[in-house]
């Protein structure tokens, strides 16, 4: 992800320039650096603390996203924080406290929810918040990869990767999510010793009830999908896609095989609109570090309702 975020700054976001990276692993950090000519520091305080950086990405491991954004704080620097702001809503809290304590008018902290930049997504918010099919009554969520990444568990499925849905949920329906509760049947036999699928059940605000199916290890692709169902109608997300092949009477698309190709767009129009806002001395909009927070906080709900065998949790406000 933090190579992806590196090459559309250099390449095709404009008003940017590639200053430095940085890595766990020093090989990586250099091979990215090598195809801009940036600077390859030892780790992320360095990198924040350079005079000649002025604003950050941060795409390392969920563990360390609020240590390195409130370094980014200290510095008075705009940092954009890959999802989630902090695997926890208490260590989120810490970021919106910094972050108010600093007292300035346009905020620093952004999180990278690209979903919110994507095209599909917008026309679906569009068509639900036009009233043009009635109010929202139910909406399906489904978000499949090939594989999981090595380590993890079915609460860490939860905080890295439901975590999308759970704030782009209340951004399309606008209304928050006050009420959750967390489901399994049969575990994939590739589950790697977490709970895979997970089924989530939750309630917004306005008494839409919303079904998210988190699959990681799907194995046929990257595949995400969203509907809404409203009161004379439906509206759903469809398969982004250029060609359909026939072949041996079958007629077939293709699925990514990760999130980079699906979210290509959406990526580049965050970045955009991330430095755009900063040129321009305003807010962004971007996703706020509030937004990261409650996000958290449903993230900690289901985690709860997954320890109570699945009952019925309520996010705190």
């Amino acid at each position: 992800m933090g190579a992806d975020h590196a090459r559309k700054l250099a390449r095709v976001v404009s008003g940017a320039e590639l200053a430095a990276v940085t890595d766990f692993d020093a090989r990586v950090a250099g091979a990215v650096a090598g195809e801009f000519g940036a600077r390859v520091h030892a780790d992320g305080v360095e990198l924040i603390d350079d005079p000649a950086v002025d604003a950050v990405v941060i795409a390392t491991r969920d563990d360390t996203h609020a240590d390195l954004v409130l370094a980014a704080l200290r510095a008075g620097k705009p940092v954009m924080c890959e999802k989630p702001l902090a695997p926890t809503a208490d260590r989120c809290r810490e970021v919106v406290a910094a972050q108010a304590a600093l007292k300035i008018p346009v905020d620093l902290v952004t999180v990278g929810f690209m979903r919110r930049f994507d095209p599909p997504y917008i026309a679906l918010r569009e068509q639900v918040r036009s009233g043009e099919l009635g109010a929202p009554l139910i909406a399906h969520c489904v978000s499949r990869t090939v594989h999981t990444y090595p380590g993890g568990d079915s609460a860490s499925s939860i905080t890295q990767s439901a975590i999308h849905e759970l704030d782009i949920v209340p951004w399309l329906l606008d209304s928050p999510i006050v009420e959750v509760s967390w489901q399994h049947g049969r575990s994939s036999v590739n589950s790697a010793g977490r709970q895979d699928p997970q089924f989530y059940l939750m309630r917004t605000a306005s008494d839409v009830l919303v079904t998210v199916e988190l699959f990681l290890n799907a194995r046929y692709g990257y595949d995400t999908r969203c509907e809404v169902v409203m009161e004379a109608g439906t509206s759903a997300l469809t398969l982004p896609t250029h060609i359909v092949t026939d072949v041996e009477r079958r007629r077939a698309v293709a699925y990514p095989e990760d999130w980079i190709p699906r979210y290509s767009d959406a990526y580049r129009i965050e970045l955009q609109e991330w430095i755009d806002s900063i040129a321009k001395g305003r807010p962004s909009t971007l996703a706020t570090a509030h937004d990261g927070l409650r996000a958290s906080l449903v993230a900690d709900a289901l985690v709860e309702s997954m320890r109570t065998n699945g009952s019925w949790v309520k996010v705190p406000d």
